[in-house]
């Protein structure tokens, strides 16, 4: 055997490559280990305020509590209730349970430690359709029921007929299945040619409302889709108006179709037309997946720039309730009405009891027959039902914070959406304040704008709306609302043009307005409060020093409006540009202390009050509304008001009719914001939250002393020569923090610049 010998030349080779892979690999780690984020554990700054564990007395209802509730109602065996989805109409079934809110006076005799803890009890909606009625009661005490009470005609006024419920899940099963057999099966030729219907395709169906004209009616025009992404952008030409009013399926019927723009009373009419070609016919054609949000082919995925807490979150979520530096509140998601937050304090000073969405309304214009009449009003099928799950880095930042939710509502049990609520301290892109002094006295001044959002995000149908409460360091809250998501549609036949833009081939994007209304109980300094308006005019004066001339100079008008009917601000009048819920006390410099509402708002025309449909959405008709607290008038809208709008169980426009007196009174203000929506080409795929939205902001007004965040930490100020000072200027020593990635040193080259007054050298 012949022993090899490895080269002297190739020893030293891999000597000096295995060397330098270590030296290599070394440095390596040490860039790296440079770069990995290494967040300390402990917070930046302590918390200011405290966790309260009495914000339980506004917490949704437990999944236990849901159970108990639950249970205590299927025993009351004379009501004889079914908790299935597939219950019939003409059976009981139990729709919703959600949380009865207290007496506004017993949680704040509760909250400010006078009072007991008020008793937990749950609302509960039967749909009896046994009877013909629907029933609402309250049980209670939680956690425990032992008493149901019916409080419907104590609450509305009237009784509540059972075609004023909402469409069940086990109802649209039983619409789905008469299509397929009353219709499809009976218009299969129609089906195949001129829409691709056959066995491994099918039309979706997308519903409009109201369900007819007048009280009693549940007739409701269908309108069908391409069953495709983005659907709402698909329509084929084809509509169907179904009669479901009887509580037994087997009577219910067709009582018109709309095929390509022309009208049938029924199937086979509509067979007989087709096949004698004397309606013209759609041919189906494969359409282009053009309502897809699947990233297109070709385009490299990016993730864009991220936020990061350096000294961990300044926020604190327990239970229900949020710390953020000097704000504390309570939160909740009602499944009807969404988002709320309740006993919102500033540096331990309420000043918010409740801000809540109302409603979300649409009116569509077209000339087909479901659009034509389509008046969608979102609290009544559930704003906050539809609060899934947000989608981390996209919905909100990464980091945020999310909380699960748990709703009843058209369901056999409660269930729980994970991650349907995020909370977050965002950067708002600008700082909250600055100043660069130019002329004299050199320095820079300026803060940061952070702010922390609450947010939940409700897909209801087509359209998604982003609700944000945020609360800034100024001490202000602004309650905003974005949409985006898809236009509805309708397929274009001769006159559509007059309501709307065309999107795509065949396809109108029906114009429309958003109306959205909020709830805001302000309790500035107390609940005695009164409101106020303030604005400007030219006023002639002559100048002190010479009489002779004069000129026009602004001057501030103010005014005290002291009755409900005189602080309900039409959205059609001209409008004081400061709103003010003002208290009796005042500040250091003897102004009364108050927050001012101001809202950001685009809306169309509110539909004309001359039409029965109007008082169900009777908010709308004011910008702002200034009413007195009551407790039975908890919301501007109710479940019922879609399926009859002619008759609605809450008429907001009786809160203003009684005219109370608002001097010095518990003062609820109503409002109201929203946009205009011409559907254009950019509406594809869907729509961009960009422009589409409104809200309104609650600014301090003479309420402080000064601006509350100078006493911020997120301060910066230095003067020439200090500008990499870490004393007041926590940027300059950034980039040595432990947290976060690699960062430039901070450094400062303005002051090269400023306006000197003397020979530049």
């Amino acid at each position: 055997m012949v022993e090899r010998r490895m080269s002297p030349v190739w020893k030293w080779v891999l000597v000096l490559f295995a060397l330098a892979s270590v030296i290599l690999n070394i440095g390596l780690i040490v860039v790296h280990s440079g770069r990995t984020p290494r967040c300390a554990a402990q917070r930046g700054r302590a918390l200011l305020a405290e966790h309260d564990a009495r914000s339980g007395v506004f917490a949704d209802l437990s999944p236990e509590e849901y159970l108990q509730v639950q249970k205590y109602m299927l025993r009351q065996k004379d009501l004889d209730i079914s908790t299935k989805q597939t219950t019939k109409p003409s059976e009981n079934f139990l729709f919703l349970i959600d949380l009865l809110l207290p007496p506004k006076a017993e949680v704040l005799a509760f909250l400010d430690g006078n009072g007991p803890q008020p008793e937990r009890r749950a609302t509960v909606v039967v749909f009896h359709g046994s009877t013909g009625f629907i029933k609402e009661y309250v049980v209670g005490p939680l956690p425990t029921p032992t008493y149901h009470r019916d409080v419907t005609r104590e609450k509305y006024g009237m009784e509540l007929p059972l075609t004023k419920r909402t469409v069940t899940v086990g109802e649209y099963v039983l619409m789905f299945q008469f299509f397929e057999t009353e219709v499809f099966s009976k218009l299969q030729k129609v089906m195949a040619e001129s829409f691709g219907v056959g066995p491994n395709r099918k039309l979706n169906a997308f519903e409009q409302m109201p369900r007819g004209v007048q009280s009693g009616d549940r007739k409701t025009w269908v309108s069908f889709f391409r069953d495709m992404s983005g659907m709402y952008i698909h329509p084929v030409g084809f509509e169907v108006l179904l009669n479901h009013q009887d509580l037994d399926p087997s009577r219910w019927s067709v009582e018109r179709l709309l095929y390509n723009g022309v009208y049938f009373d029924s199937v086979e009419e509509l067979n007989r037309a087709y096949d004698a070609r004397s309606v013209e016919r759609i041919v189906h054609k494969e359409a282009p997946d053009y309502g897809s949000l699947k990233p297109r082919p070709g385009v490299p995925l990016q993730v864009g720039p991220q936020q990061f807490s350096e000294g961990g979150k300044r926020f604190s979520v327990r239970g229900n309730h949020v710390v953020y530096l000097d704000w504390s509140f309570a939160f909740g998601l009602s499944a009807l009405t969404g988002m709320r937050v309740f006993d919102v304090r500033f540096r331990s000073e309420r000043i918010l009891y409740e801000l809540s969405v109302q409603e979300a309304m649409s009116v569509y214009g077209s000339v087909t027959p479901g659009m034509i009449v389509t008046k969608f009003l979102d609290s009544s099928i559930g704003i906050g039902r539809f609060a899934h799950e947000l989608v981390r880095g996209v919905d909100c930042p990464y980091d945020a914070t999310y909380v699960d939710s748990v709703r009843y509502i058209d369901t056999p049990r409660a269930v729980r959406f994970r991650n349907s609520i995020c909370v977050f301290e965002h950067n708002m892109g600008q700082p909250l304040r600055r100043h660069f002094a130019d002329f004299f006295h050199h320095s820079y001044g300026g803060m940061a704008n952070s702010a922390l959002v609450f947010r939940t995000i409700t897909a209801i149908g087509n359209y998604d709306y982003m609700w944000d409460f945020i609360f800034y360091q100024s001490g202000s809250v602004e309650a905003k609302v974005h949409a985006t998501g898809y236009i509805s549609s309708s397929y274009m036949v001769h006159g559509s043009r007059r309501h709307g833009h065309q999107v795509a081939e065949k396809v109108l994007g029906n114009i429309h307005t958003h109306f959205i209304n909020f709830k805001v109980d302000l309790d500035v300094g107390g609940v005695k409060n009164m409101f106020q308006t303030k604005d400007m005019e030219f006023v002639n004066v002559s100048l002190p020093w010479m009489p002779d001339r004069s000129a026009m100079v602004p001057q501030l008008v103010e005014k005290q409006l002291k009755t409900e009917k005189e602080a309900a601000l039409r959205y059609d009048t001209k409008t004081p540009r400061y709103l003010h819920i003002a208290s009796n006390a005042t500040n250091s410099w003897g102004h009364q202390r108050s927050y001012r509402l101001q809202v950001f708002s685009f809306a169309g025309d509110h539909l004309p009050e001359s039409q029965a449909e109007e008082r169900s959405m009777s908010w709308a008709r004011y910008k702002v509304a200034i009413t007195k607290h009551k407790d039975q008038e908890q919301t501007s809208s109710s479940l019922y008001s879609q399926n009859d709008m002619w008759t609605p169980a809450v008429d907001f426009s009786k809160y203003i009719e009684d005219d109370e007196n608002i001097d010095n009174e518990d003062l609820v203000a109503w409002v109201t914001t929203g946009f205009l929506h011409i559907p254009h080409a950019e509406d594809i795929p869907n729509t961009v939250t960009v422009g589409n939205g409104g809200g309104v902001l609650l600014r301090p007004h003479n309420y402080f002393n000064e601006d509350p965040s100078v006493h911020s930490g997120d301060a910066v100020y230095f003067v020439p020569g200090s500008e990499e000072s870490c004393d007041s200027n926590r940027m300059a020593c950034f980039a040595q923090e432990t947290c976060g990635p690699v960062l430039e040193p901070f450094t400062y080259h303005g002051f090269d610049g400023v306006m000197k007054f003397e020979e530049w050298s």
